[in-house]
């Protein structure tokens, strides 16, 4: 529970430096529901999925156990925001099209989540979940950041949840009918400020700092601003994206 509280401190800095999913994501899950009442966007942060999935549904319920998320969540007419747990909202029974998680999964009590998931879904409901990887922008920097992920943060400051994304969601528990899903990856340009931005958003980062009370990502600065060249320079961030689709019944 204590790197979820992470995801409450400089709620700003996730709006601002977490990357974006892409529209072709959103428009492939809305098209698998039949009907687009009510979305669901469970543990829904920023709200930046709950914001997509308002282009194509009546009504969509972001919820989130950080109010401070919320606090800073973006804002539509028909996007209605909630401090909930995943695993005990205050939705009616059998009146969702689709839930949504977005790299929010491992962090639920799934046998909780998912039974709340068949309370509120409809008949032809579908739920999806999805992760994305470490960030591939070249060889080189792809290896400095592979140091702080592995080697200085590790397992002593990575939760072991985090092991579901390091597996691409293929071996978290997921009780329903899958859909075979196409492949998406989140593309974004960004210069060193901004990717900095990003690593400090880490789970483990925080966890890190509040134990050592210094900064991890400083300990590669220089050697990610030698790879850079020039910090202004926007580089070409892949982040590949697991995506998980299922029939709730």
């Amino acid at each position: 529970m204590k790197y979820i509280n992470h995801f409450g401190e400089k709620s700003e800095d996730y709006s601002r430096y977490r990357p974006d999913y892409p529209s072709e994501l959103y428009h492939y899950l809305a098209n698998l529901t039949v009907k687009h009442d009510l979305a669901w966007d469970c543990g829904t942060g920023n709200g930046q999925a709950a914001m997509c999935l308002a282009a194509y549904f009546e009504l969509v319920i972001g919820s989130d156990v950080n109010q401070a998320q919320l606090d800073v969540a973006r804002k539509k007419n028909n996007i209605r925001y909630h401090c909930w747990s995943a695993e005990k909202t205050e939705l009616s029974d059998a009146t969702v099209d689709l839930i949504t998680i977005a790299q929010a999964l491992h962090w639920f009590d799934l046998d909780a989540f998912y039974r709340e998931v068949k309370r509120v879904s409809k008949e032809a409901g579908i739920i999806s979940a999805w992760c994305y990887s470490l960030p591939l922008i070249n060889e080189e920097i792809d290896a400095i950041v592979m140091k702080l992920y592995a080697e200085i943060l590790g397992e002593q400051y990575w939760p072991t949840e985090r092991r579901y994304i390091d597996e691409e969601y293929q071996t978290i528990f997921f009780p329903f009918r899958k859909i075979i899903t196409p492949k998406f990856a989140i593309v974004k340009e960004v210069n060193l400020t901004q990717f900095m931005g990003y690593l400090n958003t880490w789970s483990a980062v925080k966890e890190y700092q509040k134990v050592n009370d210094n900064n991890p990502t400083a300990l590669i600065y220089p050697d990610l601003l030698a790879a850079w060249e020039k910090p202004e320079e926007e580089h070409v961030i892949r982040w590949p994206i697991h995506l998980l689709a299922g029939h709730v019944f």
